[in-house]
Formats: structure tokens, sequence, C-alpha cells
């Protein structure tokens, strides 16, 4: 059986504040298998951005043990996150700051126009090397993000509700875009507050209870990865039933 690309144990989590602690996340087990697309959902202060951070290694569990990539997670090429807010270098082209991520992943100079190109027709932004990043929508400063996330090539990516702040619309498109990602054995985890955006891409979706985070709801969601075009699977009685299922899990714990 393969190793998961992510397999927490017994993980718990608590900050320090005005002289106790604060529990934030856990008990919690959760593994994310190869080719797995995980959203996980809950209310707010449930822990969802601290089980991102440990996970990618920018934080250390209080308890339990946190692998990822078959070893202690550190960020690094093989782990790519996208943040809310897209974080890019303003003083850099759109072009230059993917030339930026490709440079740090290691790439040589001369192969990273060509990547360069190819990530950035992945995310629908042919052509838009030489804008500024101020010159573009804030749809399409977070496909920059997400390009940038991909520059190195990353086994799992970590997306911290990266939509958050743009319209329905560009929303609707960019989960399209984002859906895809998994395939070819990439592992995703995904952290939202939307239970539409939840079924619509995930496989499986984890609903963290209220502080400290505990698995709520851990389910399946056994919707067409392709085929199907997505008015019409956000149209189908399946995905109804599946979030009414994930909504009412996330009722209860936020009662």
């Amino acid at each position: 059986m393969a190793e998961p690309l992510v397999d927490l144990v017994g993980v718990e989590h608590r900050y320090r504040g005005r002289g106790v602690d604060v529990p934030a996340l856990g008990p919690l087990d959760l593994r994310v298998e190869a080719g797995g697309f995980l959203v996980v959902v809950g209310p707010s202060g449930s822990g969802k951005s601290t089980l991102l951070r440990l996970v990618g290694g920018f934080e250390r569990p209080t308890a339990g043990v946190v692998r990822v990539l078959g070893g202690t997670p550190v960020p690094g090429r093989d782990v790519g996150t996208v943040f809310q807010q897209p974080r890019l270098f303003p003083w850099l082209t759109v072009g230059g700051n993917l030339g930026a991520a490709l440079r740090w992943a290691g790439v040589p100079r001369a192969a990273r126009p060509g990547r360069t190109a190819e990530l950035l027709a992945q995310v629908g932004l042919a052509g838009l090397e030489p804008r500024r990043t101020w010159e573009v929508s804030g749809g399409q400063r977070q496909r920059v993000a997400i390009a940038r996330a991909l520059a190195a090539r990353p086994r799992l990516l970590l997306m911290d509700e990266p939509f958050a702040a743009l319209d329905a619309l560009t929303r609707e498109r960019l989960q399209e875009d984002v859906r895809p990602l998994a395939d070819g054995g990439r592992g995703v985890v995904f952290v939202t507050h939307s239970v539409d955006e939840a079924v619509f891409l995930a496989d499986r979706v984890v609903v963290l209870s209220d502080r400290p985070g505990r698995v709520a709801l851990d389910l399946p969601v056994p919707l067409p990865r392709s085929g199907v075009p997505a008015d019409d699977l956000r149209g189908s009685a399946e995905f109804a039933a599946l979030r009414g299922e994930v909504a009412a899990a996330v009722r209860a714990v936020a009662a």
C-alpha cells in the first residue's frame, strides 16, 4: 500500500494566550492519499488554517505526529501554498513573479521562459508575462499565485481560502480551473467556508467541529471528476444531496 502524502496521528495544537493555553485543534487523525482532493470546512476558529500551517511545516504540533511526504514537514519545493491574498511582488511583472519562483525551484535560466509560458497557459493567462501585477484583476492575480505555487511541480498543494475575496462569477471560474489539480497523483488540501465550493472541488470533505477542531464529518464525494459540464454538476440531485449533508454538519458544529 502506497504511503499517504499526509498522515496526521493524534495531532493537537494549542496557542499560548494571556498565561493560558488555548486549544485550537485536535486530537485529530487524518490522511491524504496521492491524487486526493481534500476540502476542509468548519466555522471560524475551528482550526482550518492551523491545520494547513501544520501540514506546511510553518508550525509544529503541540502533541501528535505530522508526516508529510514521508517525513517531518518543512516549507519547501515539494509543497506549494496558495494563501487568501496573492502576495505577489508588486515591483515585478507577472512573468517576473513566476521567474522568481522558478529560480528558487532550481529551474535553469534558459528553461524559465518556456516554463513560465506553460504555467500561465495552465491557469488561463497565456501571454500576460509583461503585465504588471497592478494592471491585472484580482482574479488574475490569484491565478498567478496558483501558477507560482505550481512552479516547482509540488507533490502536495495547500490552499487557504484562496477565492474568499473574489466575486461569485470569478470564484466559480477559478473553482473549475482548480478542480483538476489533483490529477496525475498530486494531493490537494483546500480550506474554505463555502459548502458549495467544498462539494464542487472535493473528492472528500472533512468538517471540523468548533474549537478545538476535531473531525465531525468525513464524507467521500463520488461526483464525476471529468466529462460533466460544471453547471450540470452543480445543478444535479447528487450535488444537492451532498451539499445538504455537509451543510447540516456545519450547522450542527456551529450551533
